[in-house]
């Protein structure tokens, strides 16, 4: 805040006032317009004291006003004063303040009057009018003014900016580029002695990449890469490190250290260095020093050097990587132009390929196409004359007895080779014996003669140079093909050779077809012949084939065991039954399925070969039962049916049935010993719902079941009863993949609660309800048993085991826990801790708050497996709760052993209280307590549900309880109401 001040004592007169009024007319700052003003209103009689005051902020007046005028506790005052037009006293009634003028910002004149609430301000009303506008002409003169300072310092900046910006892009090689750079900083401020340092942060190495000193002019390290520990300590490397900016003298930098400080050079006048950044990172430092007594740097210089120091470093890095781009191009270059000579390359040779390919096609479309050998011979000379000098050319196979060489085809200019000789030691058979591609000059023939691996003369061949490869077909070479030269000029190299080779290779193929076409063109006319011959005796065979295919039948119709017909022939059988009543409605059956009782046993007792016998007598027995027309079938195992075909149905299907219970009642011998066999029977009655006869197989199926679900050694007639109890079942595994698909399901929750009176709740226990859309809320008991039977319980389970820690995390209380039922089949599986994690992870609910309850059915199973997953559990803040203690096996074994946090008191024991104290019930809860607390393990009660029953937990010290006395389970957005008390 300014002010200006005067206090003036001297009459008020019209020419002082005058010439107060030119003395503000000639003012140019605010600061002189403000003392005429001042100085003008303090000379008038009843004015005390006046300043003139501006600014913002109350304690920019306590500053900067005249002693006694303006205090800090003056600050509401004036910034009334600031808000309106209108003069504004004091409390006190002597001081009074006055807006001058509003724009570019409030400017007041304050005045002390010798008489209270004196106007002075309507007697200079017209001056201080002028005064105002004055004073806001020089106000805004003064803000045009630095705004264009601020503006020319932009523009400077910009220009410098874009100058570094083109040097980075410029073809100056880089001290030609530092060079300018150097230059530009020297416009913005004094950059006589500068220096560029590089950092990699990588290697922990620096680079003094540019470098001017004046007094010091020897570069650190030689302009080369160096460890950063080489200028450790140093101004420069405490930007580095912290990246920091720096600036004062020697005394002053050592004072911003927070180590020791190494000198290196001379000591500067001033010395002012700031990092170079990169997002956040420091690539490097920009230094500038004075030596100079009369120059140094500001407050304004360090802010724009780090300005520019973060576009240097920018173009710093553009310049590397321009340069880098243009080696790795030029290296790129290189590399293409030798990839391009091997394309070069690559392209020819396919090209030499193709024409090798085109050539060889040729030769195997000659295999199959309808000419005469002489025909295909010629065209394959012509086909292996377009790859290489093929003049004189002949082909020479084996006889089939392999002891002579003959020759199908040859062109010769000086010696035809015979159209057959026998096996000599030519060059031929050189290369039959070798199996391999010869190629041979003039001396190296005459070497093989000295070796004597061929006989001399040549066989009569003045060949200069000589190429002949063999042609194999499997492992075994049937002759070769060869060309040869009479003429010093045609020589065969490596690459005649390959090519040969691969046209031998095809012509040797195409040869072996046209020989097997040939075979087979003989084999033909014998086969003709043998056909006609086998007619004959075909006939004869299948007369005798229908003979076996009749027995066949029969035994594929019946038992081989029992003699029995089997399910097929009782199915046809019945399905010709069902059709003769669809015609007479008057006709009626029955079907009785029936098995034998505890088979199994009988097998893994006393081994197959006495099951076997077993059948067969219980077989013999069945068979005694009926009569004409009825049929005793065995389906399969131990399964057996008979078809009833009588008029007096059903009596007659029960007397059938019990006849069968009467006649398998005596005990059979079997392997020495005497065994009670009992079957249990279903009974179908026949009639024209039934459409085949698996439905009605299927009926009696079901009455089977039911005859064994009711104690075995009976049997059960089938009705819409059981029909219907089948169909509910699917109906319901149906309705349970919809409930999972529509998100029917629904946590409910029990509270459990505290044992100290208080009954406050300290947890729940999440049970599943299943919201049928027809039939209401659905406790456990009505769906679960058919959800483990269809395998759907373990998707409906973690579906709960999501919805509850979402729940519970919604809507419980911050610190309650939760325990969900954990079953074997869980824990069966090795990943279901990990599953478990990521649930806690997607729901976000903390792992202390989780408790997985367990059973003693559950660790039977596998302990070691269930320990192992509970311990990683625990590892991760999840607590374990061994259920329904007290009712297994092996219940005190676990507890030393299980990572258990929590141990439930089965519900059973809880209701033996209500009998009052020194019962059995009284004394295994206590046990039960103490064996707790020596283990450390929390007690929870289950299935509190009357006064008595708390009270006596309560007076035996157990923690926690839960039962329909403190809770029922509901949606824990409205948990139920509870007894007592209880919250």
């Amino acid at each position: 805040m300014k002010q200006a001040g005067a206090v003036g004592s001297a009459s008020y007169e019209g020419a002082q006032q005058l010439s107060w009024l030119a003395r503000l007319i000639i003012a140019h700052t605010p600061e002189e317009v403000a003392t005429g003003v001042a100085g003008l209103v303090g000379a008038h009689p009843d004015c005390l004291a006046a300043e003139v005051l501006w600014g913002s902020g109350a304690l920019e007046y306590v500053q900067q006003h005249s002693p006694g005028l303006v205090a800090a506790a003056d600050a509401p005052w004036l910034d009334a004063a600031r808000a309106t037009s209108q003069p504004q006293w004091h409390a006190d009634g002597r001081r009074a303040a006055v807006r001058l003028c509003e724009q570019p910002e409030p400017v007041l004149l304050v005045v002390r009057t010798a008489q209270p609430a004196f106007d002075l301000f309507e007697a200079l009303r017209e001056p201080l009018e002028l005064a105002g506008q004055l004073l806001q002409r020089a106000l805004e003169w003064v803000e045009l003014r630095d705004s264009h300072e601020q503006l020319e310092r932009s523009e400077n900046l910009q220009r410098a900016l874009f100058a570094i910006s083109d040097l980075a892009g410029s073809e100056r090689d880089m001290p030609a580029m530092l060079r300018g750079i150097h230059a530009i900083v020297s416009t913005l401020m004094y950059a006589e002695n500068m220096f560029i340092v590089t950092r990699n942060a990588g290697e922990n190495t620096v680079r003094f990449l540019y470098y001017v000193d004046v007094v010091d002019p020897a570069i650190p390290g030689d302009g080369q890469d160096m460890p950063m520990s080489a200028i450790e300590h140093t101004l420069t490397w405490y930007v580095m490190r912290d990246g920091n900016a720096r600036m004062g003298d020697a005394e002053e930098l050592r004072n911003q250290a927070p180590g020791p400080v190494a000198v290196i050079g001379p000591d500067s006048h001033d010395w002012l260095g700031v990092p170079m950044l990169r997002d956040g990172h420091v690539g490097g430092a920009l230094v500038v020093q004075s030596y100079q007594q009369n120059i140094g740097f500001s407050e304004e210089d360090l802010a724009l050097l780090q300005f520019v120091g973060s576009h240097i470093l920018t173009a710093l890095e553009r310049k590397q990587g321009k340069d880098e781009l243009e080696r790795q191009v030029q290296q790129r270059t290189v590399q293409l132009a030798e990839a391009n000579r091997g394309l070069q390359m690559e392209v020819v040779e396919r090209q030499r390929a193709e024409h090798l390919q085109a050539a060889l096609f040729r030769i195997a479309e000659m295999a199959t196409a309808d000419i005469d050998q002489d025909a295909f011979y010629r065209r394959v000379h012509g086909v292996v004359g377009e790859l290489l000098n093929a003049e004189n050319f002949f082909i020479a196979l084996l006889s089939d007895d392999r002891q002579k060489l003959t020759f199908p085809y040859s062109v010769d200019a000086v010696l035809a080779p015979p159209a057959e000789r026998p096996l000599g030691r030519g060059l031929s058979e050189y290369v039959l014996r070798q199996g391999t591609e010869l190629r041979l000059d003039n001396a190296q023939i005459e070497e093989l003669e000295r070796q004597g691996e061929i006989a001399p003369g040549r066989m009569g061949s003045p060949a200069m140079c000589w190429l002949g490869v063999p042609l194999v077909v499997g492992d075994e070479v049937i002759g070769l093909v060869t060309v040869q030269s009479y003429r010093p000029d045609v020589v065969y190299g490596p690459a005649d050779q390959e090519l040969l080779s691969f046209a031998a290779s095809q012509i040797a193929n195409s040869l072996s077809r046209r020989r097997s076409a040939e075979t087979l063109r003989r084999a033909y006319g014998e086969l003709e012949q043998r056909v006609e011959e086998r007619t004959l005796a075909l006939r004869k065979e299948i007369i005798e084939r229908e003979r076996m295919q009749d027995q066949l039948r029969h035994q594929v119709m019946h038992d081989s065991l029992t003699g029995l017909p089997n399910r097929s022939y009782l199915r046809d059988r019945i399905d010709r039954v069902l059709a003769t009543m669809r015609h007479n409605p008057d006709q009626r059956c029955a079907l009785l399925y029936l098995d034998v009782d505890r088979f199994k046993i009988i097998n893994d007792s006393l081994g197959h070969l006495a099951g076997d016998e077993v059948l067969k007598e219980v077989a013999n027995r069945l068979a005694a039962c009926v009569r004409h027309p009825d049929l005793v079938a065995r389906l399969a195992g131990d399964e057996f049916a008979i078809l009833l075909e009588q008029e007096d149905l059903p009596p007659a299907a029960t007397t059938v049935a019990q006849r069968v219970l009467d006649a398998l009642g005596p005990p059979m011998l079997v392997a020495g010993k005497e065994l009670q066999v009992t079957a249990s029977v279903g009974i179908a009655m026949g009639d024209d719902h039934y459409a085949t006869a698996d439905e009605m197989l299927r009926d009696a199926d079901i009455a089977l079941y039911r005859a064994k679900e009711l104690g075995r050694k009976r049997f059960a007639m089938f009705d819409e009863t059981l029909a219907k109890n089948v169909v509910d079942v699917l109906a319901m595994e149906g309705e349970l993949r919809q409930a999972l698909q529509h998100d029917q399901f629904e946590p409910y929750f029990q509270p459990i609660c505290a044992l100290d009176g208080s009954d406050r709740v300290l947890g729940y226990e999440a049970l599943i309800r299943w919201n049928h859309p027809r039939r209401g809320v659905l406790v456990p008991g009505d769906f679960l048993k058919i959800a483990e039977d269809s395998g759907l319980v373990e998707a409906i389970d973690w579906r709960m085991f999501e919805l509850s820690c979402r729940e519970l995390l919604r809507h419980g209380d911050g610190e309650a826990f939760m325990t969900i039922n954990v079953s074997a089949l869980h824990l069966r599986h090795t990943d279901f801790d990990r599953r478990l994690v990521q649930l806690l992870e997607t729901t976000a609910l903390p792992p202390s708050r989780l408790v997985v309850e367990v059973t003693e059915g559950a660790l039977l199973d596998n302990p070691e497996h269930v320990r192992a997953t509970l311990d990683r559990l625990r590892l991760i803040g999840v607590g374990a709760a061994l259920d329904d203690f007290g009712t297994g096996y092996s219940s005190l074994s676990y507890l030393h052993s299980l990572p258990l946090r929590i141990l439930k008191i089965d519900r059973a024991f809880v209701h033996e209280l209500d009998k009052g104290a020194n019962t059995s019930g009284t004394t295994v809860v206590a046990a039960i307590l103490a064996l707790a607390r020596a283990l450390n393990i929390q007690v929870i009660a289950e299935g509190i549900e009357t006064p008595i029953q708390r009270g006596a937990l309560i007076a035996m010290g157990c923690e926690m309880g839960q039962g329909y006395l403190l809770g029922r389970p509901a949606p824990i957005a409205r948990p139920s109401a509870t007894v007592g008390g209880a919250a």
